[in-house]
């Protein structure tokens, strides 16, 4: 559910766009200020540090359709969601005066017409009411407080193995929200009573989580996958590979010989979410020697002369014109 906050944002202005811009737009405004923001760029900058929650929250809003669908048509319309809304949120005006005496415009009583209903006495409160308001025979609950709704940006090790964060709060204000295990770029988690207060407790807060890309690991969806450099000695006669792990530590794979092309499988060593749990993938990535010396090329050219190579691409090439 879209937040009532919304009404006193305008997350176009954040980002810096007009509201008919498109989603390259909004994407490309958003990368320009992420990077003039970011923590990394403005270590101890605690006006950086809220700017830059302010934009992530704006771009969290306007990338996903269906938020930027709720958000606009809020602006437009207001809290109530319908054109034309007044009184007490019906369509087209309509009001009811709770009043005793007769209410602006097409007011209505609403004892007088209770009592209508369901006969004397059937007001707030009077002396044999049944219609259930104080005093009467059924009730409407109190109303749940709003739902808002803000993010989170963690690492790709806090998403491996789950993290406590503190998210900004419509207002400035903080509140920390348990992420599990698991967790994806782009999914949403909802924090159950952190929303905004209500007569029949407060709302939930939902946040959309942002992982940031790592230098070493990647996600394939709950697989972990790095790309391990090897020697061509390593390629052509196997070995035993050391990989890393986002735990810190080290797994040893072997590499059969001339299989370089194959990816190796550390089970269990994935993401864990629950659904199940996720592998390490390791691709073996080649890396040829350079600055030969004189002698190391003329021995080069005496193997290959030794071992005539085929044409790897000659199947890849008569399939592409099939």
């Amino acid at each position: 559910m879209a937040s009532e906050n919304w009404l006193n944002q305008d997350f176009y202005k954040v980002l810096g766009v007009s509201e008919g811009s498109s989603e390259a737009d909004i994407k490309k405004a958003y990368r320009k200020l992420a990077r003039k923001y970011h923590p990394d760029q403005n270590p101890g900058d605690a006006a950086a540090e809220k700017k830059f929650k302010e934009v992530s929250e704006a771009y969290d809003v306007l990338s996903d359709p269906k938020q930027k669908e709720e958000y606009d048509q809020i602006r437009k319309y207001g809290a109530a969601g319908f054109p034309g809304a007044g009184g007490a949120g019906f369509p087209g005006g309509f009001n009811m005066n709770f009043g005793g005496g007769a209410g602006g415009g097409a007011g209505i009583n609403i004892e007088d017409l209770l009592g209508g209903m369901f006969g004397a006495g059937a007001g707030f409160g009077g002396a044999g009411a049944s219609a259930g308001f104080p005093g009467g025979g059924f009730s409407q609950p109190a109303p749940k407080g709003q739902d808002i709704s803000t993010s989170a940006r963690i690492s790709l090790k806090q998403a491996y193995e789950g993290a406590e964060v503190s998210v900004f709060l419509p207002g400035g204000s903080q509140t920390q929200v348990r992420l599990p295990r698991g967790v994806k770029d782009g999914q949403k988690i909802r924090a159950r009573g952190k929303g905004q207060p209500g007569a029949g407790g407060a709302g939930d807060l939902i946040v959309t989580v942002r992982v940031d890309a790592h230098p070493v690991f990647e996600r394939e969806g709950d697989n972990l996958l790095v790309k391990l450099p090897v020697t061509l000695q390593e390629a052509i006669q196997g070995g035993i590979l050391e990989v890393p792990t986002l735990e810190g530590k080290t797994v040893k794979l072997r590499l059969a010989p001339g299989a370089s092309n194959r990816k190796l499988r550390a089970k269990g060593r994935g993401f864990v979410t629950k659904q199940g749990t996720g592998d390490l993938l390791v691709q073996p990535e080649v890396q040829l020697p350079t600055d030969l010396t004189p002698q190391a090329t003329e021995a080069l050219e005496t193997f290959l002369a030794l071992a005539p190579q085929a044409n790897p691409r000659a199947d890849l090439l008569a399939q592409a014109g099939a």
